[in-house]
This record gives structure tokens, C-alpha cells and sequence, in this order.
């Protein structure tokens, strides 16, 4: 499925460029939640007659996730799990978890799709993880995991 993109997309491409992408990924969420147009006549035309408003929406909605971004690495979150006798935890921290911490410390609405982290917190200590707020924008948070006395 061919489609015209109306915003940046990590690892896709950016506003105004045709991509080809799987029919489900296009109908199912591209088109669904607005990020992409069919490239009809009429949508071209749409497109074209709208391209600097959404570049400059694009712009603005770039410029305050960098802020938040900024935000986001001056805080460092910790949580309080049971922790057994070797370190390790009573199941493991979830993504949830992260964002309502995010939430409760720094008043930042963080959704759990933003969040990625590259290994299973399993153990008490400190990890990193990314937080995706914009294609063009990441921004790295200190997690520390402590026991809960």
C-alpha cells in the first residue's frame, strides 16, 4: 500500500514522501490515526494545499517535545519493589509502572508506547531507558529500583 506521510516517522520517512507499507500498518493505523493519506488526485491537492500548515504543525508539536525532553533528563525516578534476598525482584517493572512514576514525580503525561526500554528491569539497581517523544526527539531517564521496606 502506497501512502502519503503527514508527519515524521521514525524509521519511515518524513512529511510529504510516498511510502510503500504493509497494507495492515497503512489501513490500521497510519490512515486510522491521521498520519498518512491514500495518494489520490484529491488528496495529492489536499496535500499540497496544506503542506506548510502541517510542516509548521509539525514544528510546534517538535519544539515542545524538546522541552518535555529537557525536562525528562533532569529527573531521575525511583521505585519500590519487593526485593528478595539476592537482589533480584518479585516479578519484574513494567511499563505502566515507569509512566505513572514519570507522572507522580514531574507532572509529565508519558503514554506507554513512548517508553523503550532494551532489557527486562528484574533486579534492583539503576538502568536507562529511552522515552520517544517525537520522531526527531529522544530523550534518556535514569530508573533506580530499590527495595521496599
Amino acid at each position: 500500500m502506497k501512502v502519503i506521510l503527514l508527519e515524521n516517522i521514525k524509521k519511515l520517512g518524513t512529511i510529504g514522501q510516498q511510502v510503500n507499507v504493509k497494507d495492515g500498518f497503512g489501513r490500521n493505523y497510519l490512515l486510522k490515526k491521521g498520519k498518512a493519506l491514500l495518494p489520490t488526485k484529491d488528496n495529492l491537492a489536499h496535500f499540497e494545499s496544506k503542506k506548510a500548515e502541517i510542516i509548521k504543525k509539525n514544528e510546534i508539536e517538535k519544539n515542545k517535545a524538546i522541552e518535555i525532553s529537557e525536562k525528562l533528563k533532569k529527573i531521575k525516578i525511583t521505585l519500590k519493589k519487593e526485593v528478595m534476598e539476592n537482589g533480584n525482584l518479585y516479578g519484574s517493572v513494567n511499563i505502566k509502572e515507569i509512566c505513572n512514576e514519570i507522572l507522580n514525580t514531574s507532572n509529565i503525561d508519558i503514554k506507554a508506547e513512548q517508553i523503550e526500554i532494551t532489557t527486562n528491569i528484574k533486579s534492583k539497581g539503576e538502568y536507562k531507558f529511552a522515552v520517544n517523544l517525537h520522531a526527531e526527539v529522544q530523550s534518556v531517564v535514569s530508573l533506580e529500583v530499590i527495595s521496599k521496606e
